[in-house]
């Protein structure tokens, strides 16, 4: 059986580079939403709730950067741009599907075990949580 992190190299920095904005909730998103659209920056805003201007802008710069949406710029007073994803960004958006799916399957035990976990954090004895932790800890 192969080990988990064989095929990685020795030094990871490169990959946890691309994984952190992979992760980026502002790149699941916007992937999310430009699917197989064409959308201009207003629209992009409007459909990703409570992103900020800039942070938007930041987000699309990073993703063309890296090749996952493309930017076209339309030669209009005012100029006119659009994005949309790349075949790279079409390709991760289908590789999030399942991880998108996994979370939507899973959300609600999730929430139910944090909450179990936060009360008994708070001395709320409703958890049996407390009990497994400390027979942890103890030595």
């Amino acid at each position: 059986m192969a080990k988990i992190n064989e095929h990685l190299p020795g030094d990871c920095r490169p990959i946890a580079h691309i994984l952190s904005r992979v992760g980026d909730k502002w790149t699941i998103l916007l992937l999310n939403v430009l699917g197989d659209n064409t959308m201009r920056f207003k629209d992009l805003h409007r459909a990703v709730p409570g992103i900020s201007q800039r942070m938007l802008t930041v987000t699309l710069r990073n993703l063309e950067r890296d090749g996952l949406v493309r930017r076209t710029i339309y030669p209009t007073i005012p100029p006119k741009v659009e994005y949309a994803l790349s075949d790279r960004g079409r390709s991760l958006r289908c590789a999030l599907v399942p991880i998108a799916d996994w979370v939507t399957q899973n959300r609600d035990g999730i929430e139910e075990s944090q909450q179990l976990f936060d009360n008994s954090l708070n001395g709320n004895s409703q958890s049996p949580e407390p009990a497994r932790y400390s027979m942890l800890t103890s030595k």
